[in-house]
């Protein structure tokens, strides 16, 4: 099994994972009149099936007991069902987050999402695996929260923000406080008993997430929170490319969540955690450079982008030397 000798060797997986989650969504951009929902099927089996391949060479490199069927045959069936359990619930919080991007824009549902998630994640991580210097954890924590309201604001400078009702600002808040409690069962899951390993982990963290479309996805599909119903018909309507994209979305963000989890297993959750959500930086790079999004922005989008950029490599320079630090 692979993982990093190194912090350096880390940081760098760390980094990647934060790339990786802050660009899987482009692929949804790529498809064409494909509803989210749908696109989600494909999505939910690229990271399951690039789960099982990241498992099956990276973590099987040897026959030992690390290697992936040895290290799940002989892990305990509660470490099993915390990774899968961790899937389903970040599962629902990323189908809550998408859906609070639609009703009350990126300028309000990143900041709220994505800022809880990192305060819930950290510190329940934290708690449960103390690696790193706390304060400096901590302060790195709140640089990160900072640039994603900078990012929020941002977006807002750009004019056409959407109203914030009492239901999309419950949205939102729940999928945060969702998106940062699945960190603790990952902990559990990677350091409770018989352990399973980072690869193992994925795997059934990705599996989580995929049995929980059968429930909660085909809820939305029947009951969306924003827009029409939609049925399965559409799925088998839509383009190969479409699919392909999904596919394609699944096998970024999974790659991203391999890296990650194999990063904490040398440097502890809650780090790579705070770290990995770095991502909305990443999406703020696509937005700029790529579908130019802040063409034609004023000078205090820009002065908002500006800082934003600063606070998440403020936060990256701190949350890295909380790990040498502990």
């Amino acid at each position: 099994m692979f993982v990093p000798a190194t912090f350096a060797a880390a940081l760098a997986m760390m980094i990647t994972s934060t790339i990786c989650w802050g660009s899987w969504a482009n692929t949804f951009k790529m498809t064409k009149g494909y509803r989210f929902e749908l696109f989600y099927w494909d999505y939910a089996v690229g990271i399951f099936l690039v789960s099982l391949i990241y498992a099956l060479t990276l973590g099987s490199l040897d026959s030992g007991p690390s290697s992936f069927f040895a290290n799940v045959s002989a892990a305990d069936g509660s470490n099993i069902a915390s990774a899968m359990v961790g899937g389903f619930i970040f599962n629902i919080a990323n189908l809550l987050l998408v859906a609070g991007i639609e009703m009350a824009g990126l300028a309000f549902a990143f900041p709220t999402s994505i800022g809880i998630a990192l305060v819930v994640g950290v510190v329940l991580s934290y708690a449960l695996q103390p690696a790193g210097n706390a304060l400096l954890l901590g302060v790195g924590v709140v640089l990160a929260i900072v640039a994603v309201i900078f990012d929020g604001k941002a977006y807002a400078s750009l004019g056409g923000v959407k109203p914030v009702t009492g239901k999309s600002r419950t949205v939102c808040i729940v999928s945060g406080l969702l998106m940062g409690s699945f960190a603790p069962f990952v902990t559990r899951a990677l350091t409770a008993g018989h352990a399973l390993t980072p690869y193992s982990i994925a795997v059934f963290f990705t599996l989580g997430a995929f049995l929980c479309c059968f429930v909660v996805n085909v809820y939305f599909m029947k009951k969306p929170l924003v827009g029409a119903p939609v049925d399965f018909s559409g799925f088998f309507q839509a383009r190969p490319a479409d699919h392909a994209w999904g596919v394609i979305g699944g096998f970024i963000w999974g790659t991203g969540t391999v890296f990650n989890f194999v990063a904490a297993a040398l440097t502890g959750v809650a780090i790579s955690y705070a770290i990995g959500q770095a991502a909305p930086m990443v999406a703020a790079v696509w937005g700029v450079f790529v579908w130019k999004e802040f063409a034609g922005a004023d000078s205090k989008a820009r002065m908002y982008l500006a800082l934003m950029f600063l606070c998440y490599i403020l936060a990256l320079f701190v949350i890295s030397n909380a790990y040498t630090a502990g």
